[in-house]
């Protein structure tokens, strides 16, 4: 994982300088939008403002002046390590995964008590010898754009907006590409160089394998074999229906997702990166949805329905400006919502501010209502979007709002006041809002609230230690929590500690220590509190992946899922393996199944698996192919970065950013879609 979090745009880190709150101001003329004056009976944190009651979305105090920090995006990708003597070992034509001399063996990696690998390099496959192919955003080795002042910053001299290098105003890293070259085997965690005496003693140590242990051997090779096709007698949304895949609670209910009788999957159809206006380097895409009728992705400054099978487009909602932010779940009825800026970036205004608020109707392809959430007669720049039942929530460190999704009829207010606000919310099943208190300055704490939809009357509290800034919601039912406690992490995940609460009490259930070097989930709760990407939530569990380490096979890399009991918060001893060369993430719940994607080594198509809840019994539903152009499509579309929905043998990648073509021959897509028949 990366570098850690910068401070979110309106808000210094914890113990910035000794600025002091605002001196108070004459309130604002009573009308929506504007400060509520909290009445002497209202002092407390657990009760919301009525919109038309004096005064709607705006905290007190006001957040204090920003500071100059990096501009907040998804953990930063390693740089690609530098270039070394080619080994003189095995021809490069040598089949991948050809039997190497099996290491000895060593207790299951991730199991509670078992000590921790050694810290190993970045995401990929360091020291591994790549194919001379051009990968899109994303790959490992791709250095991260350089730091720069928070996007929007009051008062902060920008870059033009799409500059080289700048950060995204919404929270991704800025996309860059770069040929990906060939690399030589490094000693150490990626690779292992073998010199003659060593190739003798190996010859010696598998001349003794083959005559005492060749019955091992064997049935390690069949086993791996037997798992890749083991593709019968099983059968097996994000958040809500159909949002982007990264992670979220379940219904419990049975598996849907059926093993088809081919795994091996077509491509159904590629969409064209839009095109990127001369002065602007890249812009904003995230946005993605999966309905019984359409595949909906955001495009520039649009959102496009596309036929599921064919790619044919079906609609378009043309907006002003291009999508700050959008919401992973959606209705029963396919309704979602977003945030979007009102007028296009241009590299003399590379910001009009994140203030358009609206809700989307999936299928129709039409947009419901746009609202604009004042502070006084200012419009709030928005930082997250969610859906719960028929509410619309969005929130900021400046206010926020609750909404009917279907009229855009105000529902409830953050309430200001009594030193605390609205920092955000999680939605799907249950809305959870993550409620920051205590003046500027000194210690503040979080209030994580179980919250009704509709009234945002308080239904249950839990009150984190002081002195932790900033959560994330993992799931609201069960509700789980992430949170990076005294920025122990150390490596931009934005999580040390998962925290298992109780909605209807608001006690805790059990915390679970996730230190950054031995897990790979991610989470941004500074601003847009529910985007944690990498696990998922389901059967009372928490699912994480490990960090990758070291396979069985030369040059490979590898990692494993494990599962947490959120009662306990301990291991359960279960393990999902990714194999050599393939690294597991989770995407979410089947019923109590856990759907992953398994990155592929590099002369192979990624898969989608079904992990079966109880016995962890691992079953291929999807292969893609391993043609050289779709492989280097889908890797340029890591989990970590990309939006990934899978449903009905059918899988959909896409990316949140579009770039502006590196060159008349760069082919860049903006999402992919393959099947399985």
């Amino acid at each position: 994982m990366s570098q850690p979090p910068p401070p979110p745009p309106n808000e210094p880190p914890p113990g910035f300088g000794a600025p002091q709150d605002p001196p108070p101001q004459d309130p604002p003329p009573a009308g929506f939008g504007a400060p509520q004056e909290p009445s002497p009976s209202s002092q407390q944190s657990s009760s919301r403002g009525d919109p038309n009651a004096g005064g709607f979305g705006a905290p007190t105090p006001p957040p204090p002046p920003p500071a100059p920090g990096p501009g907040y995006g998804y953990p930063q990708t390693p740089p690609p390590p530098s270039p070394q003597t080619a080994p003189p070992a095995a021809p490069p034509q040598q089949p991948y995964g050809y039997p190497q001399t099996p290491p000895p063996a060593q207790p299951g990696y991730g199991y509670p008590g078992q000590p921790q690998p050694p810290a190993q390099p970045g995401y990929g496959y360091p020291g591994q010898p790549q194919p001379p192919a051009q990968p899109g955003y994303g790959y490992p080795g791709q250095p991260h754009p350089p730091a720069q002042p928070g996007y929007g910053y009051p008062g902060q001299p920008q870059p033009p907006y799409g500059a080289p290098g700048q950060p995204s105003p919404y929270g991704y890293p800025q996309p860059q590409t770069m040929p990906m070259q060939p690399q030589a085997p490094q000693g150490g965690g990626g690779g292992r160089k073998l010199n003659s005496q060593v190739l003798i003693i190996v010859a010696a140590v598998v001349a003794v394998a083959l005559i005492v242990g060749v019955g091992v051997l064997y049935s390690q090779h069949s086993k791996g074999k037997d798992d890749k096709n083991n593709s019968a007698g099983s059968s097996g949304g994000t958040g809500g229906k159909g949002g982007a895949s990264k992670g979220g609670g379940t219904t419990g209910s049975n598996g849907k997702e059926k093993v088809p009788a081919d795994t091996g999957s077509t491509l159904l159809f590629q969409i064209p990166a839009p095109a990127v206006a001369k002065d602007i380097t890249s812009v904003t895409t995230v946005g993605s949805w999966l309905t019984d009728k359409v595949y909906a992705k955001t495009g520039n400054a649009e959102i496009n329905g596309y036929d599921p099978d064919s790619g044919a487009k079906t609609w378009t909602i043309k907006l002003p400006g291009p999508v700050c932010q959008a919401s992973r779940h959606s209705t029963d009825a396919d309704r979602t919502a977003i945030i979007y800026e009102p007028a296009m970036p241009t590299k003399a205004n590379p910001s009009h501010g994140c203030s358009q608020l609206a809700a989307i109707d999936l299928d129709a392809g039409k947009k419901l209502w746009t609202r604009t959430i004042k502070s006084a007669d200012e419009p709030i720049n928005l930082d997250n979007v969610t859906v719960s039942g028929n509410t619309v929530a969005a929130g900021s460190t400046s206010g926020g709002g609750a909404f009917d999704i279907s009229t855009g009829k105000p529902l409830w207010a953050p309430k200001s006041g009594d030193n605390c606000y609205d920092s955000g919310y999680g939605g799907g099943d249950k809305l959870v809002a993550v409620r920051k208190c205590g003046e500027y300055g000194s210690t503040r704490q979080l209030h994580i609230q179980t919250i009704d939809p509709t009234s945002g009357k308080v239904i249950s509290e839990y009150k984190m230690s002081p002195g932790i800034e900033y959560a994330s919601v993992v799931s609201t039912d069960p509700l789980v929590v992430a949170a990076d406690v005294g920025d122990s992490a150390g490596d931009g995940s934005g999580i040390s500690d998962f925290f298992s609460i109780d909605n209807k009490t608001g006690k805790l259930r059990s915390k679970i220590s996730a230190p950054g070097k031995t897990y790979a989930a991610h989470c941004d709760g500074i601003t847009r509190i529910e985007y944690c990407s990498s696990l998922a939530v389901g059967n009372d569990k928490l699912y994480i992946p490990t960090e990758e380490h070291d396979g069985t096979g030369d040059y490979s890399r590898t990692n494993e899922i494990v599962a947490f009991d959120l009662a306990t918060g301990k291991q359960t001893g279960q393990r999902a393996d990714a194999g050599d060369g393939y690294t597991i993430t989770p995407l979410r719940m089947d019923g109590t199944n856990l759907l992953a994607y398994k990155r592929p080594p590099y002369d192979k198509g990624g898969q989608i698996v079904t992990v079966d809840g109880t016995s962890f019994k691992e079953t291929v539903l999807m292969e893609n192919p391993a043609t050289q152009s779709t492989r280097d499509a889908e890797s340029s579309m890591l989990p970590e970065y990309a939006e990934i929905l899978y449903r009905d043998g059918r899988l959909y990648m896409s990316q949140v950013y579009a770039d502006k073509p590196t060159s008349a021959d760069d082919k860049a897509y903006l999402a992919i879609a393959f099947g399985t028949k």
